[in-house]
């Protein structure tokens, strides 16, 4: 029997918005391919850059989607930040907290003072994602940054998919904080090696690939952290994307949806100038890349990103690539 993909790692850390579920609906299937994990003996974390909720409050979300899902699996960035910002403030010190309660709570934790106003005169600044936020939210963390205090991000995702599309992310409310001060956060979760990290850690994976849907957070983080990394499309990134993608965000895999981790992946061979997946092949001259094979094969997207990377190796164009498919 032919290895799959799965077969080669020992667990996956699995990114969630685009991954698991869009909006309030799971990805047509993703629980089961996840349910298929414990099955055959991997393990399974998932990773996520929502500072929201807590870790039992995102656990019982997937499991009422139909994913098996435990508080101690789901790894998120509040922790992250709260931490981050502990290092770069003496306990006791006051900061301002913009977010939801479950990132309070986290800053609580580290032995720090939660406060709700830049007139408290707080020393930090923690800037997290909450669909309560509002205009009034962000200008107290502008006046509070502006005046000196230490910021951090949770994360900086500038989209959150919805089930209606996409939303404005933490990083949108982030660069408007950013673009008032003219200053820049310490960021705690992806892009970032760290949340990959402490997950397999304490998930026991020694040899994990991630699988997300955005190539600057989930795959940009698993390539820092050293890893497997799987670009999913069901979310955010696409062929075209990952294919004009900057070298450091090239997944090491591209996978229509999560059930493809349980099939044998195609070897990708160079013949000549052409570089060839399965029945497709690709090739490069100048900032073109000729496909033979058909637009709507994966294949042919996995033979044109070798064959258009291996041509850059070192640094992407700013100009994306010219896709040509030939007869």
């Amino acid at each position: 029997m032919a290895e799959r993909l799965i077969d080669q790692y020992d667990g996956v850390l699995a990114d969630l918005d685009g991954v698991v579920y869009t909006g309030p609906r799971a990805i047509d299937g993703a629980t089961e391919a996840l349910e298929r994990l414990g099955e055959e003996g991997k393990l399974l974390a998932y990773v996520t850059n929502n500072a929201s909720r807590s870790s039992e409050q995102v656990a019982a979300h997937l499991r009422e989607l139909g994913a098996p899902a435990r508080a101690e699996q789901v790894f998120g960035s509040a922790l992250a930040g709260a931490e981050l910002l502990a290092g770069q403030v003496p306990a006791g010190s006051a900061v301002l907290v913009v977010g939801s309660e479950t990132l309070a709570d986290a800053v609580r934790g580290q032995g720090l003072v939660v406060v709700r106003s830049a007139d408290d005169q707080p020393d930090a600044v923690i800037q997290g994602f909450s669909p309560a936020l509002g205009w009034k939210d962000l200008a107290e963390a502008a006046y509070a940054v502006a005046a000196g205090a230490v910021w951090v991000a949770t994360n900086t995702d500038m989209s959150l998919p919805q089930e209606r599309g996409f939303a404005p992310g933490n990083g949108a409310f982030v660069a408007a904080v950013a673009a008032a001060t003219s200053k820049t956060p310490s960021v705690a979760g992806k892009p970032g090696p760290a949340l990959f990290e402490t997950a397999a850690r304490h998930s026991g994976v020694d040899r994990p690939i991630v699988v997300g849907d955005r190539l600057d957070t989930d795959i940009l983080g698993g390539n820092r952290a050293g890893m497997a990394t799987a670009l999913v499309l069901t979310g955010v990134d696409s062929v075209d994307t990952a294919l004009a993608a900057h070298v450091d965000q090239r997944p090491d895999y591209l996978i229509g949806s999560l059930g493809e981790l349980y099939e044998e992946y195609p070897t990708l061979r160079k013949e000549g100038t052409s570089y060839w997946c399965g029945e497709s092949a690709a090739s490069v001259a100048g900032y073109t890349v000729t496909i033979s094979g058909r637009e709507d094969n994966l294949d042919s997207w996995r033979a044109a990103c070798a064959a258009w990377w291996a041509a850059h190796p070192d640094v992407a164009p700013s100009a994306a690539p010219v896709v040509s498919f030939a007869d």
